[in-house]
C-alpha cells in the first residue's frame, strides 16, 4: 500500500508540474501574458479546492481501511482521463476546463492517499510512513520534467499530457489486487501481534457513516484549533511553493537564456533531494514532534527562497534547487501526520478541508499575484514577498498544539 501510495502521488506531482514546465511553449501556442497565463494555472487549483473537498467527504462516507480504495480509485480514474483529454483540446476554453477536472483528480486523491496509508500503518510509525508516501511528489517533480524533456525531442507540449497521465491505469491495476478486505486484516493482525497501535477500528466493527454525519465529521474540523492553524500554516508553504516552482522555467529561459527542454530539467532539480528531506523530517516528527520538524522546515525554506536571487546560471540553479528540496516538499507529509493525530475519525474529510481552502486557495491566488510582481517589479521582489510568507507562516505554527508526546523512538 506504501508502494501504491507513493506512485499514485508521483503522479499527482507529475501532473501539476506539467504545466508550469511546459509553460513557455503554452505561452507562445495561446498568446498568453504572464498574468494570463497564471490564472490558467490557477484553475488546476480551483479543482484542487473542489475536489479535495468532495472527495475527502465521499471517502468518509463509503468507508475506512480497504473500503476507502473504492473512493480512490474514482479520484484517480477523475484525474487520468481530464490529463489525456488536455492532449486533444482545440481550443483554450477547453483547455481551461479540463485544468479545472484535473486538479479535481488531483486534489481528491491526495487527501484520501493519505487516510488510507494512515489506516494501514501502525500509528507510531505514521509521520515516517507519510513521509516515504510523500516521497512521490519530489520523485515526480525530477522524473516529470525529464519525460517531458523526453517527449519535447520528438513531439509537442501536447503529447506530454497524453501520455503521462497513463501512469495512472497501471496504479489502479495493482490497487486491484492489494487494497483487499483480506490484506487489511492482514496488516492489522500483524499490529497487534507486535503490541502496536492499530490506525483504526476494525472495519467490520464500524458502522458506515451517512453523507450526513460523514459532512458533519468534516465540517467538525473547523471547530479544531490544530486543523485551522493547520490550514493556516499550509497555505503559506503552498503560496511559497507554487510562487518559486511556477515561474522556474520562465526565470531560467528568460533570465538565464538557457533552452526549454534544459530549463525543464533544471526545475525539477528538487526532486533529487527531497525524498530525502521528506523521510528525514517525517521520520523525526515521529520522535521529536511536529511543531520542531516544521519549524526546522520553514528555516530551510527562508534560505533557500532567498537564494533563488542568485540563479543567474544552470549551475548556480542546479545547486540552490539540490538544497531546496532538502525542504520544500517535507511539510506536508507532516502537517497530514498532525491532522491524522489531532482528528483520526474523519482522516479524509479533514484532510480534504485542509487540502481543499489551504492548497486550493493558495494555488488559485498565488500564480496571477506573482505574474503581476515578476512582470512589474522582477525576480528579486518576487522572492523576498515569499520569504515575507513564510515568516507569517511562523505565527499559525507556534499557536499548534504538539500531538507526539513520547521522545523516543
Amino acid at each position: 500500500m506504501l508502494v501504491i501510495t507513493t506512485l499514485a502521488i508521483l503522479m499527482n506531482s507529475i501532473d501539476r508540474i506539467i504545466l508550469p514546465t511546459l509553460l513557455p511553449a503554452i505561452m507562445k501556442d495561446f498568446n498568453l501574458t504572464e498574468i494570463q497565463v497564471g490564472w490558467l494555472n490557477s484553475l488546476s487549483f480551483f479543482g484542487t479546492l473542489s475536489g479535495a473537498v468532495i472527495f475527502g467527504i465521499f471517502s468518509d462516507f463509503v468507508g475506512t481501511g480497504h473500503k476507502r480504495c473504492y473512493s480512490w480509485t474514482v479520484a484517480v480514474i477523475v484525474e487520468v482521463v481530464s490529463g489525456v483529454a488536455t492532449a486533444f483540446c482545440k481550443t483554450l476554453g477547453a483547455f481551461q476546463a479540463l485544468r479545472i477536472f484535473m486538479g479535481m483528480g488531483t486534489g481528491g486523491s491526495e487527501p484520501i492517499n493519505v487516510a488510507l496509508l494512515g489506516e494501514w500503518w501502525q500509528k507510531e510509525n505514521r509521520g515516517f510512513a507519510i513521509g516515504v508516501h510523500h516521497t512521490g511528489f519530489p520523485l515526480g517533480q525530477f522524473i516529470g520534467p525529464v519525460l517531458i524533456a523526453g517527449i519535447l525531442a520528438f513531439g509537442t507540449w501536447r503529447q506530454a499530457f497524453l501520455f503521462i497521465p497513463l501512469i495512472g491505469l497501471s496504479i489502479v491495476f495493482i490497487q486491484y489486487f492489494v487494497g483487499t478486505k483480506k490484506n487489511h486484516q492482514k496488516v492489522m493482525q500483524w499490529i497487534v501481534e507486535n503490541k502496536l497501535t492499530q490506525p483504526i477500528e476494525p472495519v467490520a466493527d464500524v458502522k458506515r457513516d451517512s453523507f450526513r454525519t460523514a459532512l458533519g465529521k468534516s465540517l467538525s474540523c473547523l471547530k479544531n484549533r490544530n486543523c485551522l492553524l493547520a490550514i493556516s500554516l499550509i497555505f503559506g508553504f503552498t503560496w511559497a511553493e507554487m510562487g518559486i516552482a511556477n515561474f522556474l522555467t520562465l526565470q531560467l529561459t528568460r533570465e538565464v537564456g538557457l533552452p526549454l527542454s534544459t530549463a525543464a530539467i533544471i526545475s525539477g532539480a528538487s526532486g533529487l533531494t527531497g525524498w530525502i528531506g521528506q523521510i528525514l523530517w517525517g521520520g523525526y516528527s515521529d520522535v521529536k514532534g511536529r511543531k520542531s520538524s516544521l519549524g526546522i522546515i520553514i528555516f530551510g525554506w527562508m534560505i533557500a527562497t532567498a537564494l533563488c536571487m542568485y540563479i543567474h546560471s544552470a549551475a548556480f540553479g542546479w545547486g540552490i534547487l539540490i538544497f531546496w528540496g532538502l525542504f520544500r516538499n517535507s511539510p506536508y507529509p507532516v502537517a497530514y501526520a498532525l491532522l491524522i493525530d489531532s482528528a483520526p475519525k474523519a482522516a479524509a474529510s479533514s484532510m480534504g478541508l485542509m487540502i481543499g481552502l489551504a492548497v486550493g486557495i493558495a494555488g488559485i491566488l498565488v500564480a496571477p499575484v506573482t505574474g503581476w510582481i515578476i512582470r512589474d517589479y522582477g525576480f528579486n521582489v518576487h522572492y523576498m514577498i515569499i520569504v515575507g510568507v513564510l515568516i507569517l507562516s511562523c505565527l499559525p505554527l507556534f499557536f499548534i498544539k504538539e500531538t507526539i508526546t513520547h521522545k523516543s523512538a
